[in-house]
């Protein structure tokens, strides 16, 4: 972290420099995704990447994991964007958990009467809610609204997607949007079968590997946004833990893309088997970062009718 006398800060008003001090920022290069101020009472408030976007209590930022248990009291959320981003996400991981299981049990799918283009639709299912998913966070990144110490100004209009390349949390959620979006046309690619090897990797291969490179690339920025650096140890904060997951399902599905490309003659390994067994790996890392943002969305403030 380094220190600073003044508030020289973009976020902070001119009216404002004179009653807060800028005392510390922290993040990982080149990116600021910490920032405390002492206030004209001396006390310190403190704005932090990942809490502001997701309207998170800066109280909360440090979920202690043995207030999880705490937290499953208030899981049902419906009026909250997070409780809803996080149930959207979770169908989609656990669509890909299945998927991934039937076609690594072949005589499961068949015990079901499903033929591998069924399966390969569960994929594609799975697809449409990451989808939907990721573009609510690119929505709540975009209006995330500018922060002051003494609270956030809202955005003087609602904007779709937002151009903010210079914040490290709507960077990350505009690449997981788009790598979703080479995820949907590599699924409904591979729906289609009768593919010679060269089609099945410039349809089914080339968005897979790309968006798992978007992914893996998000996941990272989002983790770091939670480390304040380019890494750090902090088991006991609950978003820690949620992009962590994350990021082990983004590394997953990387390796995933990388076996599950399709060369003129047969490889002397079972490339597919371990594909599908590094996609169910990722899926599985999703899920239970998507099953994490349920009691993490209790640090949100509840909505008014």
């Amino acid at each position: 972290m380094s220190s600073e006398n003044n508030v020289q800060s973009v976020i902070t008003p001119p009216d404002q420099a004179e009653r807060f001090n800028l005392v510390e920022t922290a993040g990982p290069w080149p990116f600021i995704t910490y920032r405390s101020y002492r206030t004209p009472s001396g006390a310190i408030a403190t704005w932090q990447s990942r809490n502001h976007r997701k309207s998170l209590h800066a109280a909360r930022d440090d979920h202690s994991v043995r207030a999880v248990i705490l937290q499953l009291r208030v899981l049902w959320r419906p009026r909250e964007l997070n409780w809803w981003i996080a149930v959207i996400f979770s169908l989609g991981a656990s669509l890909f958990v299945l998927g991934s299981a039937l076609s690594l049990a072949p005589s499961l799918a068949q015990n079901w009467s499903l033929d591998s283009t069924a399966v390969n639709a569960i994929f594609f299912l799975g697809s449409i809610p990451f989808t939907s998913a990721a573009y609510m966070q690119l929505f709540q990144a975009a209006n995330a609204g500018a922060f002051t110490p003494s609270g956030t100004r809202p955005r003087p209009r609602i904007s779709t997607f937002g151009w903010h390349p210079h914040d490290i949390g709507w960077l990350s959620t505009a690449l997981q949007f788009v790598g979703t979006l080479l995820f949907n046309v590599n699924t409904f690619d591979a729906l289609h079968p009768g593919f010679d090897w060269l089609q099945q990797d410039l349809a089914i291969w080339v968005p897979d590997f790309f968006g798992s490179l978007l992914f893996l690339i998000s996941g990272y920025l989002a983790f770091v946004e939670t480390c304040h650096a380019h890494f750090a140890w902090r088991p006991d904060n609950l978003s820690w833990w949620v992009t962590l997951s994350n990021l082990i399902g983004c590394v997953a599905f990387m390796i995933s893309a990388a076996y599950a490309f399709v060369p003129p003659t047969p490889m002397d390994f079972e490339a597919t088997r371990l594909s599908l067994q590094f996609t169910l790996i990722g899926a599985v890392g999703f899920l239970l970062g998507s099953l994490l943002m349920l009691p993490e969305s209790a640090g949100a403030p509840a909505a008014v009718s």
